[in-house]
């Protein structure tokens, strides 16, 4: 099974990140595992590059974290913020038009793993 390379996902981070936190605060390892399981393990995101991003989200005013411990353990929580979902939305976008560029570069006998 091919795995994406750290280098071509880099840059979307942020972006699955804040997908995920959308609807429900959720916390680091949770987010690893549904990064983990969505993408049928294809991408399995380092608990460093996540925590960077939370870092780096938080820090640009896109998600806030707090405290909870109603399961017992004592966790801390992302939510996004409306910044964050208007960045968010926005960088949808850029994805569209993103792959609407790359796909001219693509060889379709790549893609059908043919020559």
């Amino acid at each position: 099974m091919a795995e994406i390379s750290s280098d071509v996902i880099r840059g979307y981070n942020d972006t699955i990140i804040l997908f995920l936190i959308k609807d429900e605060p959720s916390y680091g390892y949770e987010i690893q595992k549904q990064i983990r399981g969505l993408s049928q393990e294809k991408y399995i995101i380092k608990e460093t590059t996540l925590y960077s991003a939370f870092s780096r989200l938080e820090k640009a005013g896109f998600v806030e974290s707090f405290l909870d411990d109603s399961s017992g353990k004592k966790r801390t929580y992302y939510r996004i913020t409306p910044e964050g979902l208007a960045y968010y939305y926005g960088k949808c976008e850029e994805w569209e038009l993103t792959k609407e560029v790359v796909e001219h570069f693509i060889m379709k006998e790549a893609k059908n793993g043919s020559n």
